[in-house]
């Protein structure tokens, strides 16, 4: 009777619900009034097509073609169960809502506080994106109805990228710098795919930056994180790799 005991003490307790904000997105951490404000810490929203942006964008939109084309295409899907595993090949460890329950819901909940820290900024300043000027190809043509209507700075991909890098880089720090890197790379995909400026991006990434750091004083996500690195660890001692073609992406993201 002990050790039945014992052992039905050890099974993963289900996860306690948390509501959705629309469906699909589950509810952040943090409540909307503490969330940062991008109107508040970013620069003004520089005009679209300034000269710096556009002889960046020319650059950048050379890499529309092979493995960098088809990783951006990926890197715009964040809806799960497809987002979970991003990051995945940069820590070298399976993600998935079976193996890790909690880093799965840390990712779900903390992308909507850090899209809703560009939600404010991207409303007041409606800045239009890179193909509603050059007219160039973009990597997701049944989103550019949409995309029209939604501003371009700051980035939203780009502010969930690199608070989910931030995130990996300290549930994994052995892997901080693959980690990081991904979570710049997931910005570059939008520079890439021709949805947004680089001042687009480098605006995202202070957002994601300026969220991670707020999320740490919120106690539900704190929890989150010590949950999720034991996960990982767990999931290092079964030798259960990343679901995604490792080799591949490593390939695309060479510069």
């Amino acid at each position: 009777m002990l050790l039945i005991s014992s052992c039905a003490s050890n099974k993963p307790q289900p996860l306690e619900p948390v509501p959705e904000l629309i469906p699909g997105i589950l509810i952040g951490y943090l409540p909307h009034e503490v969330i940062p404000d991008g109107i508040t810490l970013l620069p003004t929203a520089p005009i679209a097509g300034n000269a710096e942006d556009e002889r960046l964008n020319t650059l950048v939109i050379a890499k529309q073609e092979g493995a960098r084309w088809d990783l951006a295409n990926s890197d715009d899907n964040l809806a799960f169960p497809v987002a979970a595993s991003m990051f995945s090949c940069a820590i070298d460890a399976q993600i998935s809502k079976i193996e890790t329950p909690q880093l799965y819901r840390l990712l779900r909940r903390s992308a909507t506080d850090a899209g809703l820290s560009t939600y404010a900024a991207k409303k007041h300043y409606q800045k239009k994106r890179p193909f509603m000027i050059n007219e160039a190809a973009t990597c997701v043509p049944a989103k550019e109805k949409h995309l029209r209507t939604s501003g371009s700075y700051p980035s939203g991909h780009a502010a969930i990228g690199w608070l989910w890098g931030q995130i990996f880089a300290e549930i994994s720090p052995e892997f901080s710098n693959k980690a990081l890197a991904r979570g710049l790379a997931v910005g570059e995909s939008r520079l890439i795919c021709n949805v947004h400026w680089q001042s687009d991006v480098e605006a995202g990434r202070t957002m994601g930056a300026a969220t991670f750091a707020r999320l740490h004083a919120n106690s539900a996500f704190t929890s989150a994180m010590a949950a999720a690195k034991l996960e990982i660890s767990a999931v290092r001692a079964k030798a259960l790799k990343s679901s995604r073609d490792c080799h591949v992406e490593a390939n695309a993201l060479q510069r």
